[in-house]
């Protein structure tokens, strides 16, 4: 829950890569209803087409015309089930609501609700019948985390209460819309970010670069999205200021989809090579 906050806060969006029963559409459906917000769903299939994403134009033969009917994207926050079972030319239509935060339809532009947050997932370990996500796609993911088994305490009372799902929409919301809006301003316009730490930054960026684990290092994008959710993480730790733990809290969940290992290092994970690089880089004082 805390580093989707992080991720929501920050604006960006979430990744969620793990197995199936794991409380990935309870997570959404959490952050939804505490916050106050819409909630939409789209479970991903190979036959899934880019207009049940968006919506489309049906006719109204009463009024001789034809109404546009939005799809789930148009919500405050929408789980996108199991993504990489949904063909290229239908993540391709999630490119420009991530990014831009609209959606173009029979050349008509439209804007998505704000906040706006996607969180998506996606199973590691059954490959058929899917389509891997492009790295512009992935590129788009602030975050990408895995939620894993519950601790043992915590499985034993889920498993003598049941499901508490139903429970989750009768929370009392804790913000609204505008409280959001302000507050993730804030975090992007007043967490002060010295030269130091930007300097710090940067020799993370260009080691990811330079380093022989990886072909392809991180992008100004990346750095960028590192920023932001590293003042998310000062924000929530009740600061106003960057410090380099920030930075180390959040590094491996924002950088390891972005980059490339090379084909020796790739049954390494990332998230191991990132944290190994950033024990190497010094700390500003």
């Amino acid at each position: 829950m805390r580093l989707a906050l992080t991720c929501f806060f920050s604006r960006g969006h979430l990744l969620i890569e793990d197995y199936p029963g794991l409380g990935k559409t309870t997570l959404a459906i959490a952050i939804a209803k505490i916050l106050g917000l819409t909630f939409g769903r789209i479970q991903c299939t190979s036959d899934l087409l880019p207009t049940d994403i968006t919506g489309l134009f049906i006719f109204n033969k009463n009024t001789n015309a034809f109404e546009f009917r939005p799809g789930p994207i148009f919500n405050h926050i929408v789980l996108v089930d199991e993504i990489n079972r949904a063909p290229p030319k239908t993540q391709s239509a999630l490119l420009e609501a991530m990014g831009e935060k609209q959606v173009t339809i029979e050349g008509k532009t439209y804007d998505l609700p704000k906040p706006f947050f996607v969180i998506a997932t996606q199973n590691p370990a059954e490959p058929f019948g899917t389509f891997p996500l492009p790295e512009s796609q992935l590129d788009r993911f602030m975050m990408k985390i895995r939620i894993g088994y519950p601790l043992r305490s915590a499985e034993k009372e889920i498993l003598k209460g049941g499901s508490k799902r139903s429970e989750l929409y009768e929370i009392d919301p804790t913000m609204d819309g505008e409280e959001i809006l302000k507050t993730q301003e804030m975090i992007r316009r007043d967490i002060y970010v010295s030269d130091k730490m930007l300097d710090y930054i940067l020799n993370l960026v260009e080691t990811t670069r330079a380093t022989s684990y990886f072909s392809v290092g991180l992008s100004t994008r990346g750095a960028l999205a590192l920023i932001d959710a590293a003042k998310a993480h000062a924000f929530f730790a009740g600061k106003d200021f960057l410090v380099p733990e920030d930075i180390k809290e959040v590094a491996e969940f924002v950088i390891p989809h972005r980059v490339l290992a090379r084909e020796e290092y790739d049954r390494i994970d990332k998230r191991e090579i990132v944290k190994s690089l950033l024990a190497d880089i010094p700390v500003p004082v």
